[in-house]
């Protein structure tokens, strides 16, 4: 069995027999990050969280800069409600990468979800400084001041991230997909396949500009999301 093999069987949901493949490839190669970091994403889908950390405790020590393994491994500590040390590993993410928008978004997600919207919105707004067109962020922005009841700030958020990918509400042309969340991955294969965690959700975002109701549904999939893993 192949690292490709195990791959496509992961994309397809097939999550034991992806698990087989990357157990015998881990017993080969023990260390290799690459192999820990899908089998503890498998493991997570699976819902053996706390297996899946083993997997990303290891992965952090091998490679204890790797911003995106830290990130990874915050979200499976917020799986398990160990909140405080998930908060821990997003500031150092963004500390190690205080550049990078997508620390900050992430980090943001994370606040949300714990309920520190205040710091939520200080997070989104960090991440729009330093990329002044991430129309995501402007969109989940907006989301987080409507909770706050906030509602010019998030008319005005929403009208931004709607302008940023040349939305008009009473137009019916399809808009363009917002751009691309950037990150550093390590590796042409995590190129490809996108972040099972704090990233996944961005791919129904698309919808969002095209559907006026699709914000809602898009509030809705937030709150399961995790539930689902």
């Amino acid at each position: 069995m192949t690292f490709e093999a195990g791959i496509e069987l992961y994309k397809t949901g097939k999550f034991e027999e992806a698990l087989s493949i990357f157990n015998q490839l881990i017993s080969k190669l023990p260390d290799n990050p690459e192999l820990l970091i899908y089998r503890g994403r498998i493991l997570s889908r699976m819902g053996k969280t706390e297996d899946a950390l083993l997997d990303f405790d290891r992965i952090v020590e091998l490679d204890p800069y790797n911003t995106n393994y830290i990130s990874d491994r915050a979200v499976v500590l917020h799986l398990l409600k160990k909140d405080e040390e998930a908060l821990v590993e997003f500031d150092r993410a963004a500390n190690l990468d205080p550049k990078n928008p997508y620390r900050y978004s992430s980090r943001a997600y994370f606040k949300d979800r714990i309920g520190d919207l205040k710091g939520s919105i200080e997070d989104y707004e960090k991440a729009i400084e330093l990329d002044p067109e991430d129309a995501v962020s402007f969109n989940n922005k907006g989301l987080v001041e409507e909770k706050l009841g906030y509602k010019e700030r998030s008319k005005k958020s929403f009208e931004k991230a709607d302008d940023l990918v040349g939305y008009k509400p009473n137009s019916q042309e399809t808009p363009p997909a917002p751009k691309a969340e950037q990150t550093q991955e390590p590796s042409a294969e995590m190129k490809k396949e996108e972040k099972l965690t704090t990233n996944f959700y961005f791919k129904t975002l698309g919808s969002l500009f095209k559907d006026p109701k699709a914000r809602q549904e898009f509030k809705n999939f937030l709150k399961g999301f995790f539930s689902k893993k």
